[in-house]
Order: C-alpha cells, then structure tokens, then sequence
C-alpha cells in the first residue's frame, strides 16, 4: 500500500469513526488487513469488533476484535448482534446479484436502533485511480472489481431494505460519499 492508498483510507475512515456510537459493538464488512478496527481499539471506541473480509486477515486481532475470512451474503451471524456496521470503500465492489441480499443481511445482524456507516466512491474515482496506478502513486484496492456501482443506488438499496437514511454528504472533494442508515428500532 501506497502513501496515497494510506491517505485516502485513514480520510474515509476519519469520517466513519466519527459516526460511531461509543463503545459500539462492531462488524466492519470488507475490513481488508484490519488497520480500521485496530485503531478504533487503540483509542477505546470498540466493546468489541468483528472484521470480515474475502481475503484472510494475516495479523491476529487485538484483546477486542477478531477477523474472519468470508463474504456477503453467505456469511452466518447471529441476530441483532451489532451496534453498528461499517463498509468503507466495499459496496461498489459487490456483484449486481448480491447486493440486496447483502443489505437485508446488514438488517438482521443489527440490533434496533443501529447503524450501517458505508462510504461509496464517485464511479469517476476509477479513471483517477487507474492514472494513478500507472503513475506508480497508489496500488488502488481490487480495483479490478469495481462493478460499475452508482452511488444514486445506495439509498434505494437501504431504504428497500427497511432502513432508514439519516446522512448522505460527500467528501474528498466531492468524489466520495457517506452514508449512514439506521435499523428503527
């Protein structure tokens, strides 16, 4: 991972932890090597954390989080388990075919009340992503399986699914965008 790649991780981030309940019981889907969830242990904003990914996490979790290898929407978690969910930088990577399925799965595995947290990135972000691969500047993150994902989509999608959207802003200059929906409770 490059400096640009660290940079623009810790600036979606940044903006994610900032919605998280405290001391929230957390699942970050697609948590890659696990850099987000360690951190939130290190400043004592987790109870406790679960970071999935569809590549193994090769570092061991700290006293409060653990990793587990897997994908949406096959993935099997308890009910109600979660205070909040992160996707930072995930959606648009899903297939067209899983998608929905994947967000009634985020229902279930909140409790009343909780929260999914997710950044999606401007379908522009690909041309600049790929510039910079081929400058040598940023390794880019499976960019190779960026679907084609509008973000127009994500509050459809959600709200489909019983959620409700109580933030949509942009950031990064406006190339990437927040969301936050809530499972009422």
């Amino acid at each position: 991972m490059k400096p640009v790649d660290r940079l623009l991780r810790s600036w979606r981030c940044y903006h994610a932890a900032a919605l998280l309940p405290p001391d929230a019981k957390l699942l970050d889907i697609g948590c890659g090597d696990g850099w987000f969830l360690r951190r939130l242990e290190r400043k004592g904003r987790l109870a406790s954390g679960l970071g999935v990914d569809q590549d193994p996490v090769s570092q061991p979790g700290g006293e409060r989080i653990a990793f587990r290898q897997g994908s949406l929407p096959g993935l099997e978690l308890g009910s109600a388990e979660f205070d909040a969910i992160t996707m930072i930088a995930v959606l648009e990577h899903f297939p067209e075919q899983v998608l929905e399925d994947s967000v009634r799965c985020c229902h279930r595995w909140l409790r009343p009340g909780g929260k999914v947290i997710l950044t999606v990135p401007s379908p522009r972000v690909d041309d600049i992503l790929h510039l910079l691969i081929r400058l040598r500047l940023a390794d880019g993150t499976h960019v190779e399986e960026h679907h084609g994902y509008e973000v127009d989509r994500t509050r459809p999608l959600f709200e489909s699914a019983g959620f409700v959207c109580e933030l949509h802003k942009t950031f990064q200059l406006g190339l990437n965008h927040l969301f936050v929906f809530r499972k009422p409770g």
